[in-house]
């Protein structure tokens, strides 16, 4: 079955939109075409020919292909047999610049072997798909998208160490905790302490081991434990310590806890009575 299905994440509540698409081909050939931001592309199934820049790349599950803002492209099947399937984002070239000198990245080669940054865009890109949460777009993409530039382009990286990481962590942890129902864009915080949206990120992570949406997360389950042990139901709790709907809730409970919501709720209940 052939489908296409596009999500529009947003970096950041009140953020700029960054678009991803989920496609599964049997015979689409699309016409040549070009896109105003960077195409980043990951193969999950069969294989893609692409006309790109004179010559023809092949994909396979788990490659990487990287296209430049402006050149045209096409794209089909590559065998008349299996199809092709791949999961991309659209980039504006400044989410590449982020951790590196030197101005837009360029890629010689638009076809990358990177088996680890593949599986992260994969899982990102499978995750914000079904919920774009503002946060966790903006703290998993920007980061991916610098290290595919520091990993295979020309542009240099920028200096990793930042100043202070432990004071800013801090700062920024306390400032997601007291706004947990509308966090601030990662981008706002950065302004505000003088930094790159990358610095703020390296130093959050290097400090408290997880990105600020995955911290944030934590803190939202720890809320909303005590708010199931209160009696509330998930579905009345999620709005109250920020997820998107009880779906949201449930699938970080059980990453964190190890239960569904309603399960645990149900335990405590139970011990009560």
């Amino acid at each position: 079955m052939e489908q296409a299905r596009w999500t529009r994440a947003r970096l950041g509540r009140c953020g700029p939109p960054l678009d991803l698409l989920t496609a599964r081909f049997d015979k689409h050939v699309y016409a040549p075409h070009a896109h105003d931001e960077f195409t980043v592309g990951v193969c999950v199934g069969g294989s893609e020919i692409i006309d790109y820049r004179g010559g023809h790349i092949r994909t396979g599950p788990g490659s990487i292909v990287v296209l430049a803002p402006g050149e045209m492209h096409t794209g089909g099947p590559g065998n008349a047999t299996d199809g092709y399937a791949y999961r991309a984002l659209y980039a504006g070239p400044a989410l590449l610049t982020e951790g590196t000198l030197g101005g837009a990245p360029h890629f010689r080669e638009p076809l990358i072997d990177d088996p680890e940054l593949a599986a992260a865009f994969r899982a990102a890109h499978t995750d914000l798909s079904a919920c774009p949460d503002p946060l966790e777009t903006e703290s998993r993409l920007p980061w991916l998208l610098t290290a595919l530039a520091r990993r295979h382009s020309t542009a240099r990286p920028a200096a990793d160490t930042v100043p202070g990481a432990h004071r800013i962590a801090l700062a920024v942890r306390d400032r997601l905790a007291d706004e947990l129902l509308a966090p601030p864009s990662l981008a706002d915080l950065a302004a505000d302490l003088d930094l790159s949206r990358y610095q703020l990120l390296r130093a959050f992570r290097t400090t408290m081991g997880v990105p600020p949406y995955a911290w944030l997360a934590q803190h939202r389950v720890h809320r909303a434990r005590a708010l199931l042990d209160a009696g509330l139901r998930p579905a009345e709790v999620a709005p109250l310590v920020g997820f998107a709907d009880q779906a949201h809730l449930t699938r970080w409970f059980r990453r964190v806890l190890g239960v569904t919501p309603a399960a645990y709720r149900n335990s405590v209940q139970d011990t009560r009575r």
